[in-house]
């Protein structure tokens, strides 16, 4: 019986390197929740405070040449401010729970985590500007959630296997999105606010709890 005991032990251990070493397991799901707030909150500041409760073709065409310009850079300092707080929380708290574990946060794991999201997060990026170029504007935020979903899921193969499922309802929020694009303030909040709050709390509760 004892020796039955030590084997499943063996076997547990075997499947946990095996596991951390091809799969990035210091993801934080407090961090996503974090990332989900500040989503919310510069959602809240694009609609109610820059765009004063519009996001149609009809606010902007009414705009003035100087105040288009001036809603555009207030709204790109916004993403920008969004983006830098949920990237500097990620990596803060995902690095402290890697050393509470004795983990490495920089392992070629998570090496090639990054460049399979790279691609598609530059890929979207340069879309975005060219949309941007060409006064495209309510493209913008489905392909954000499009190419970011993308992302996701080409993590997915790399880490939980949450991420997976976390971008394919990216994507698919991205696709409403676009069909709906007067509403795209709202599904902005929806795929980085909501969503990554839920996805942070599943994570911390299934494996930091």
């Amino acid at each position: 019986m004892e020796n039955k005991t030590k084997s499943f032990e063996d076997l547990d251990t075997i499947r946990t390197i095996m596991e951390n070493s091809t799969r990035f397991l210091s993801l934080s799901g407090l961090a996503g929740v974090f990332a989900g707030l500040t989503a919310l909150a510069g959602a809240a500041i694009a609609f109610f405070i820059i765009l004063n409760g519009n996001f149609s073709n009809e606010f902007f065409s009414g705009l003035s040449t100087e105040e288009r310009s001036m809603v555009q850079k207030s709204l790109i300092a916004d993403a920008f401010f969004v983006l830098i707080a949920a990237i500097t929380i990620g990596f803060i708290l995902s690095q402290r729970k890697a050393a509470s574990k004795g983990q490495r946060m920089w392992t070629p794991v998570s090496k090639r985590l990054l460049v399979s999201m790279f691609v598609p997060l530059i890929s979207g990026g340069c879309l975005i500007i060219i949309l941007y170029l060409q006064n495209h504007y309510q493209l913008i935020i489905p392909s954000m959630l499009i190419f970011y979903g993308l992302a996701l899921v080409n993590a997915g193969k790399f880490t939980y296997g949450e991420v997976f499922y976390l971008g394919l309802f990216e994507i698919i929020i991205g696709l409403i999105s676009a069909i709906l694009p007067e509403s795209g303030i709202f599904f902005w909040a929806l795929g980085f606010g909501i969503l990554h709050i839920a996805y942070g709390l599943l994570l911390y509760r299934k494996y930091e709890k």
